[in-house]
């Protein structure tokens, strides 16, 4: 049986900017599969190619078996897109919203109101289904954005930041009812830059970096690769370069610590790696207190997906996103300022 989604070598541009440079992974028939990343990694630009949205430069595409770029229309049939950014007729119901999309679609209406009840229904949306859509909150636009990409029953569900500026409850309700359509057989394809979204939902994770794929497998697997415990240290709130320097390398010489890294991003704070265990916390304490250095914050904790990311890239996701928002903002003083 072919996988549920292949994506070979793809590449993609944009003038000279290479938003997709290499990515490939694949996605198993009933799997829940994350693609981590900041925003401008290539996420989104990647799930564009595969939904038939963006042409992509090189690359092989498929689903169940069937080429995305030979044959579009069939690829279609398969698949349920949601995007990130929720567009709904304010002037339409949901359920006339609903009904629309199964026109759309081609469901017999001896079909179409039945599917449209049980997405309601499922959705927990039925007691606001005949009220326009300019009156639903951020998360009751969600779940119908979801219902309308689910009304044909895709093989294979993408989604594009999910829960992104919902509510803890809205994203609650939303985890749950990705985890049933997996219960049913669905595939889901979920892009996101939130690590306890990506932890909690996903099988296997692709995390991908500047439009390549730097690391895929399980989060137990990826976070196991890195190694030890993480302990992070502030020395004071905005360390200063030569101390954050010495202190790296008096805390590089203890036994159990594997590895120091220095967090510019984050007011030079110190992000250690250390043998399991309760010893290393205690020894790293000490080693300071005896250099006369203060303890800021410090905290322990065990791998997360940020630690593999870090580990792969030498940064830590909040400092891609830092760095990708201060980015965009250059860009734009630039044509500004050219006007």
């Amino acid at each position: 049986m072919p996988p549920a989604v292949l994506v070979e070598n793809l590449k993609k541009s944009y003038g000279d900017v290479e938003a997709v440079k290499d990515v490939s992974f694949s996605i198993e028939p009933g799997e829940i599969f994350g693609l981590l990343g900041p925003n401008g990694a290539g996420k989104t630009t990647t799930i564009r190619c595969l939904c038939t949205l963006t042409t992509p430069d090189a690359g092989r595409l498929e689903l169940s078996g069937i080429s995305v770029l030979d044959d579009p229309r069939t690829a279609r049939q398969l698949l349920g897109y949601i995007a990130q950014e929720v567009a709904l007729d304010p002037v339409l119901t949901g359920r006339e919203l609903l009904e629309l999309q199964a026109a759309i679609y081609h469901i017999p209406k001896s079909q179409g109101k039945a599917r449209i009840d049980e997405m309601l229904d499922l959705l927990e949306i039925e007691e606001i289904a005949g009220k326009k859509t300019k009156t639903y909150s951020g998360g009751q636009k969600k779940r119908l954005d979801l219902a309308a990409g689910l009304l044909h029953q895709p093989a294979v569900l993408v989604l594009d930041e999910p829960t992104v500026g919902l509510d803890i409850e809205s994203r609650s309700a939303v985890w749950k009812f990705l985890r049933q359509l997996q219960e049913q057989g669905t595939t889901i394809l979920l892009t996101s830059h939130y690590l306890e979204e990506v932890d909690a939902l996903a099988g296997r994770v692709a995390i991908i970096d500047r439009g390549k794929v730097i690391s895929t497998g399980t989060p137990a697997a990826l976070k196991a690769e890195v190694g030890g415990d993480r302990i992070t240290l502030r020395i004071r709130e905005f360390t200063a370069d030569d101390e954050a320097e010495t202190a790296r390398q008096l805390l590089s010489d203890l036994p159990t610590v594997q590895d120091v890294i220095i967090n510019s991003a984050q007011g030079n704070s110190l992000n250690l790696v250390v043998d399991k265990g309760g010893e290393a916390l205690p020894a790293v304490q000490s080693a300071l207190k005896t250099a006369g250095l203060p303890t800021f914050g410090i905290a322990q904790s065990q791998p997360s997906l940020d630690d593999v990311y870090l580990a792969a890239t030498g940064r830590t996701l909040m400092d891609a996103e830092m760095a990708a928002v201060g980015t965009r903002d250059l860009k734009k003083e630039r044509k500004q300022s050219m006007k």
